[in-house]
């Protein structure tokens, strides 16, 4: 591979096409789209500044790298990347990737990132902003976490393990999404979601896990929850009180006390959930 290191690159398309580079500690300054359908590219303790970096781009790692705020919308469309120890300031980022490991990265404004990307692994990552990964799917994330809204909404076939999300409307629209381990504080979680699977998590929501085709919780905490599973099918296995249920579409929900339980017989069919409570 060809080496640059130590490079102030300016000007639209600085390295635009290119291939089997090693890129140390490099400055890509001002000047739009640098790696454009660029190929093999090993970047290290480099740092972008300027818009749109790694467009249309294939076999791509970072290591110890920066994209200051103004490199927005910066990966879109590029396949084969892994990321590691690198802050991404710029919004937007990720666009129809695919192929895409991410370790140690932390998204400081991460509004609108992860969109329409597939096959996605994510190991330590944080992120603060809102509508994150909107309609990805495939992915794999552990150690994670997040402060924004609107999160994961129209995913698909993901599974986290030990996360803590601060995120109203978290998990709108999904499919196939399991969650492990996690804390999760947001209004209106999981709406019009299908096959939601929620593990050995501490839940805090208002009018949360409504709508919801074939909900299932297993030894979950609900804090502060309340007007839960409103029209959702439901076998929830909850270790804590619920301060409130409502109008549950059918299944099982077993929880330690359900201090409020509001089932409206001209709304749903009471007889199709069974609800037991220890008080």
């Amino acid at each position: 591979m060809k080496e640059i290191r130590q490079e102030f690159l300016t000007g639209e398309r600085a390295l635009f096409h290119g291939q089997d580079l090693a890129i140390y500690d490099t400055t890509f300054a001002d000047g739009e789209s640098p790696l454009k359908e660029s190929r093999n590219i090993y970047l290290e303790g480099s740092l972008f500044q300027w818009k749109y970096p790694l467009w249309y781009s294939r076999d791509i790692r970072l290591k110890d790298c920066t994209l200051f705020e103004m490199a927005r919308a910066g990966i879109w469309y590029t396949h084969n990347l892994e990321m590691e120890n690198t802050l991404v300031e710029a919004p937007k980022n990720f666009r129809r990737a695919t192929g895409l490991r991410l370790r140690h990265v932390n998204f400081p404004n991460a509004e609108e990132t992860l969109w329409s990307c597939e096959d996605v692994t994510m190991e330590h990552v944080t992120a603060r902003g809102d509508y994150f990964a909107m309609n990805s799917s495939d992915m794999k994330l552990s150690d994670f976490e997040l402060v924004g809204n609107y999160s994961f909404d129209g995913v698909k076939n993901v599974e986290i393990d030990r996360a803590r999300m601060i995120s109203k409307d978290a998990f709108w629209n999904s499919e196939n999404v399991t969650v492990r381990n996690a804390f999760i504080s947001g209004e209106y979680l999981g709406w019009n979601a299908k096959n939601l699977t929620l593990i050995d998590c501490t839940i805090e929501s208002l009018q949360g896990m409504c709508y919801i085709d074939n909900l299932v919780m297993k030894n979950c905490k609900l804090l502060n929850t309340t007007l839960a599973f409103e029209y959702s099918t439901v076998d929830a296995q909850i270790s804590s009180r619920v301060d409130s249920v409502m109008n549950p579409s059918g299944g099982t929900i077993r929880a330690k006390e359900i201090k409020t339980l509001i089932m409206e017989k001209d709304r749903v069919d009471v007889n199709r959930t069974k609800i037991i409570c220890e008080a």
